[in-house]
């Protein structure tokens, strides 16, 4: 066991947090104080040291008030170890908008564990991509935080399911008195992005000397919405239109482009010629795009910009409260409570009239699927429809912008509460408590068309709707047409976690290391959710697909823990924890060893087993999603040129659906995991630690990629065949939709490099500083499809069909300086990610090509970005401070990113350079 000396429990923990390090003790004269044993996220015996044989980082108040970010997701995105599959604010065209999550080690974060002060909380109510179930950061309140603890390997262990990348534990203040007043603004440099947050900390009673205390903490914030336009000069940032920079037209934010026998969604409408086959474009396309450079083909070009935000329009309010009783015979009676409310408002794109749905399979249509674009179901324009010069009736391309763009609201509602009960008993430390956390998701999709209506309004005659004029000619329609073609779609869902736990700790007997410890405990959970889908998408009747999961289990779970300091230095830990769910169990060992040889250097090394249990969304009967991801069509783009017949460059990198169903004979997927380090304290004030980890997560439920679904013979296309030497090729038009069911895949395995360092500085009259880097080096992602289909991703743009098309960089690195003399902080942060090939995988030809046809961009290479933020602190007084923050002060760009859909040509992960240098302002009163 490490020795050190303390002078209190708030020293240990603060040198634990200076960089997640053992920071050694130098060997003085004074005699020692009694050692405060704490407990580390990872383990359920408390100790003197904070430093086990895993790697945990630790993130202190201080941190985050240094930091200049203004949520716990925000700083959490910048971590090192978070990776691909994280969430950020402004991916308002996912499944889960108006949330936020943290993926470590890129596995997504259905495998990143989140904790609130050592529990679980309910989930947040809808699966990202209809699949992965998450804890939703944004219900967190930042001014609550005490500290928050990344525990870097598996703890399947001590806490069950979910936690195959790692856990990240957040700790909320206690025991706090006074009352500390907040607030803060901020503004971006483009005078846009206004943001506000106030707070009030309140507490009374001091817990050791009173035997009592309450705190209470209300925290309300607002962010105004930023649209894509508002950044028209920002070179790339927000543009669909990248042909200033050498990209074709028809790019994934493109509409309104005309093709042979096809053609995007335009705001003037496109028909289809019945003797040419080829689609026309209606008079008017100057007065509806802002597009001037048209489409040489004579569609009406448009892009997403015109309307789509960038971040969202976000309300907010937390509410966390806590009490502590000192009870008789050294127990503590405590309770939480917390409350947190989140309204985000996200505007897309208008709705187009000939969209391709998936539902559930009925009487009507068995298939589970109605194209609107061709065959059968195509809306039509009729042949006495004014607008209709053909005399029959034709197909229609049309883009509603007299509808308007759909607005997306997300507002949900997180609560969560705690009575427990903890002490010692014959030696014995305990903790028992009951918890009840509920989510609420309430989805609002305005300008969402009624597709029966739209159809009689466009080709029936005989409705009372018809005619219905569209594009240059639209405002001939009354009122009461958009009422009775456009609708809100509307859902209600609902998470539920009910938990009984208990756990209980001492230390057994001495050994020559020190005294052995004994952890066991206890776990009944039950977990419910109810997603249901957007009210029309269960027949098809809106221009949406189904997107829906229910299901609930029962989990039992005991758990047993060892900590034996088997000779003086070496320090063996041990833990097993066994999981009965309704179809399966699952028994999850752990065995760490932490080797001290001298008082400034140990090596340590962990091994471990995990698990996740097939969520309600991948596994109930009644779950079914359908998500869009870019794909390199097999058929119309085969070796990344387009087919001869007909085929263009927007086949290779079209937009494609996936329906994807619950399977109820999954299994869960398995892990295991291994880290081997060392830490190290060279000179008094330095701290090194080193880390090589690997995980390897098998049986893996995955929907099959995208672009084998693509290559299946079920896939949905278009009619628009291709035709070589006047010959009809069959089953070779546009690609549509394609089913990627789910299923146990094969296993991916992750293996990288996690170095921290730290240096501090003692300056005399000057104060003193601390210098500190974070490097995190994913060596290889590898996942297995199948024993013959392997794919490669560490430094690759993929996958897109899990990791929200963000990228795998190799390197993430981390630099933090911070000086402090007399009342004041400054702290400059930078964060760099590396560069990425633009491929879906490695050997995979480039994702992405220039008009001219050559790999874009920069030769299929992405390029990598670094952002510093600045932060200052002022104490005017011992009541008031001041602080203030640059967010990207030297107000760099993101790169130029063509691929991913959760940014406009830039990746979401750097909304910084999107957003652009940002300024914030605030001060805090303490009473």
């Amino acid at each position: 066991m490490l020795k050190r000396t303390m002078m209190s429990q708030a020293v240990s923990m603060a040198l634990a947090a200076a960089f997640a390090l053992p920071a050694f003790a130098q060997t003085s004269g004074t005699p020692e104080v009694p050692v405060a044993r704490v407990e580390v996220t990872g383990s359920s015996i408390k100790r003197a040291s904070a430093e086990t044989a895993s790697p945990v980082q630790v993130v202190t108040r201080d941190d985050l008030a240094k930091s200049g970010k203004g949520t716990v997701a925000e700083y959490l995105q910048t971590l090192t170890a978070d990776g691909a599959g994280s969430l950020p604010t402004g991916f308002g065209n996912g499944f889960a908008a108006g949330s936020t999550a943290i993926s470590l080690r890129g596995l997504g974060a259905t495998s990143t564990l989140v904790l609130l002060n050592g529990r679980r909380m309910a989930p947040f109510a809808r699966a990202d991509d209809g699949q992965k179930s998450f804890t939703d950061l944004s219900t967190v309140p930042m001014e609550a935080v005490e500290r928050i603890e990344i525990l870097k390997d598996g703890a399947s262990s001590t806490y069950g399911a979910d936690a195959i990348a790692g856990v990240v534990n957040i700790i909320l203040r206690k025991d706090f008195t006074g009352m500390v007043l907040k607030g803060e603004v901020g503004q971006s440099r483009y005078h846009d992005g206004e943001m506000a947050k106030a707070s009030l900390t309140w507490g009374m009673g001091k817990l050791d000397q009173e035997g009592y205390n309450v705190l209470v903490n209300i925290e309300g914030y607002a962010n105004k919405e930023l649209m894509n336009k508002d950044r028209a000069d920002r070179k790339w940032i927000g543009a669909g239109d990248l042909r200033r920079w050498g990209y074709p037209q028809n790019t994934q934010f493109a509409g309104g482009f005309i093709t042979p026998g096809a053609s995007s969604p335009t705001p003037t409408g496109a028909l289809r010629d019945p003797v040419t086959g080829n689609f026309v474009s209606l008079p008017g396309c100057a007065a509806l795009s802002t597009t001037t450079a048209q489409d040489p083909a004579g569609g009406c070009l448009w892009y997403h910009d015109q309307f789509r935000s960038m971040q969202p329009k976000i309300d907010g309010f937390n509410l966390y409260t806590r009490a502590a009783k000192r009870l008789s015979g050294g127990h503590e009676l405590y309770a939480e409570a917390g409350y947190s409310r989140r309204d985000t408002e996200f505007t897309l794109i208008p709705p187009s009239v000939s969209p391709t749905v998936a539902f559930p399979p009925n009487a009507q249509f068995p298939t589970g699927v109605i194209n609107y674009g061709t065959g059968a179901n195509a809306i039509v324009l009729a042949a006495n429809h004014p607008q209709n010069p053909y005399g029959v009736p034709v197909r229609l391309r049309y883009s509603a912008f007299d509808v308007g763009p759909s607005t997306r609201s997300a507002d949900n509602a997180f609560m969560r509460a705690v009575i427990g009960v903890k002490g010692e008993v014959a030696g014995w430390d305990y903790d028992t408590a009951y918890v009840h956390s509920r989510s609420e998701l309430d989805l609002n999709y305005s300008n969402m068309l009624n597709m029966p209506a739209l159809a009689a309004a466009l080709g029936n005659p005989a409705s009372n709707l018809f005619p219905y004029y569209i594009g240059a000619q639209a405002g001939r329609n009354p009122a009461s047409l958009y009422q009775a073609i456009a609708r809100n779609a509307t859902s209600h869902s609902t998470t539920r976690l009910d938990i009984l736990d208990f756990k209980a700790s001492r230390e057994l007997m001495q050994l020559p290391g020190g005294a052995m410890g004994l952890a066991f405990g206890a776990e009944y959970r039950r977990e419910k959710l109810d997603n249901p889908s957007l009210s029309g998408t269960e027949n098809g009747s809106i221009n949406a697909s189904y997107v829906a999961a229910r299901g609930d289990q029962d989990i039992k779970a005991v758990f047993v823990e060892v900590v034996a300091p088997v000779i003086k230095g070496v320090e063996v830990n041990g833990a097993v924890r066994y999981d009965r769910y309704e179809n399966f169990s699952s028994t999850t060992p752990k065995v760490g060893v932490k080797w001290t040889p001298i008082q400034t250097f140990a090596l340590r090394g962990t091994y471990s087993e995990g698990f996740r249990a097939p969520g309600p969304a991948e596994s109930g009967v009644e779950s079914q999603s359908t998500g869009t991801a870019t794909a390199r069509d097999p058929i119309r783009c085969p070796g990344g040129v387009p087919a001869a017949g007909g085929a263009t460059l927007a086949d290779c990198s079209v937009a494609v659906g996936a329906v994807k169903i619950g399977n109820p004979n999954l299994k869960p997927e398995t892990s295991k995991g291994v880290t081997l380090g060392m830490v190290w304290d060279p000179l008094a004030n330095t701290s090194f630690a080193l880390d090589a980890w690997k995980i390897k997560r098998s049986d893996e439920i995955n929907p099959l990629p995208y672009n084998e679904a693509a290559a299946l013979p079920d896939a949905i296309r278009s009619d628009n065949n291709l035709v070589v030497n006047g010959v009809v090729q069959p089953n070779t038009g546009s690609l549509l939709l394609s089913r990627a069911p789910y299923r146990n895949s094969s296993f991916t395995e992750v293996k990288g490099v996690d170095l921290d360092l730290k240096q501090r500085f003692r300056m005399g009259d000057y104060g003193r500083a601390t210098l500190g880097l974070t490097w995190t080096h994913i060596a290889s992602w590898e996942r297995a499809e199948s024993a013959t289909k392997h794919y490669q991703y560490a430094g690759t743009h993929g996958n897109c069909d899990t990791s929200n098309c963000a990228g795998t960089p190799k390197n993430k690195v981390s630099m933090v300086a911070s000086w402090d003399r007399d009342a004041l902080n400054l702290t400059a942060t930078a964060n760099y990610r590396s560069s990425m090939q633009n491929v879906a995988f490695a050997g995979d030809l480039c994702a992405s090509k220039f008009a001219n046809g050559s790999d874009a961009p920069y030769g299929c290479k992405l390029a990598s970005f670094t952002t510093l933020d600045l932060s200052a602190r002022y104490n005017l007084n011992r009541n008031l401070q001041l602080f203030a923050s640059i967010n990207n002060v030297l107000d760099k760009v993101a790169p130029l990113d063509p691929l991913t859909y959760g940014g406009l040509s830039y990746n979401p992960m750097d909304a910084s350079g999107a957003i652009g240098r940002y300024f914030k302002l605030g001060a805090r009163y303490q009473f």
